[in-house]
C-alpha cells in the first residue's frame, strides 16, 4: 500500500488474534517509528515488546495496580484487568523518555514519542498488521510504570496492541479537512 493511501485510510483494528507480526514485520514497524519528527534529535522514546507469557504477567501487574488503587475491587474487575493484555498476541509499550534540555521542553519530547507511535501504527496498517493504540488508567498508574521499569522522566504514551485482524478493517469515517483547517486572519 502506498503511503498516502495508508495515511488516508488508516483505522484502528481492535479485534486481534494470533499470529503476532513476524520479526520482519516488526522490523518494518520499528524502523518507521524511529523516523518520527524529533526536535533536537533527542530520540525521546523507547519501546517494550510484550508477548507470550509476559502478556500474562502484564495482566497480573494491571490487576495489582487496580487492587492497590481500590482495595474493594470485585473479582470480575480483577479478571478484566488480567484479560486486558490478552486482547492481542503482542503489545508494544510506547514510552516517552524525557530528558532535561534547555531548547526542547518536555511537552515536545512527549509529542515526538507520540509521533513515533503514530508512525508505528501507520506502518502496521500499510502492511496489513492489525493495530490499536490504547491508554486508560494503566498507562498513568505509578505501580504499572514501576513494574515496567520506567525511570524518572519517562511516561507511557500508550499500549499498542498488534496482531492479525479478526475482521477486515472498516471504512474510515469521512471527515472534512475544512472542519479543522482555516486561514489565519490577523486583526
Amino acid at each position: 500500500m502506498d503511503a498516502i493511501t495508508a495515511l488516508h485510510q488508516r483505522v484502528s483494528t481492535p479485534r486481534l488474534t494470533a499470529p503476532a507480526p513476524t520479526p520482519e514485520q516488526l522490523e518494518v514497524l520499528f524502523r518507521a517509528a524511529i523516523r518520527a519528527a524529533d526536535h533536537g534529535n533527542l530520540r525521546p522514546w523507547r519501546f517494550l515488546v510484550v508477548e507470550g507469557e509476559r502478556l500474562t504477567r502484564l495482566g497480573e501487574v494491571f490487576a495489582q495496580a487496580a487492587t492497590a488503587k481500590n482495595p474493594a475491587i470485585t473479582q470480575p474487575e480483577i479478571d478484566r484487568c488480567h484479560a486486558m493484555p490478552q486482547r492481542a498476541p503482542l503489545i508494544v509499550v510506547a514510552i516517552a523518555r524525557c530528558q532535561p534540555n534547555p531548547k526542547v521542553p518536555q511537552v515536545e519530547q512527549i509529542i515526538a514519542a507520540g509521533a513515533a507511535t503514530q508512525n508505528l501504527i501507520n506502518a502496521a496498517f500499510a502492511i496489513s498488521v492489525g493495530a490499536v493504540w490504547r491508554t486508560g488508567d494503566m498507562a498513568y498508574d505509578p505501580f504499572v510504570k514501576q513494574a515496567l521499569g520506567l525511570a524518572e522522566g519517562e511516561e507511557i504514551v500508550g499500549f499498542i496492541y498488534l496482531g492479525t485482524p479478526t475482521v477486515p478493517p472498516h471504512a474510515p469515517r469521512e471527515q472534512n479537512p475544512g472542519d479543522f483547517f482555516s486561514a489565519w486572519s490577523p486583526e
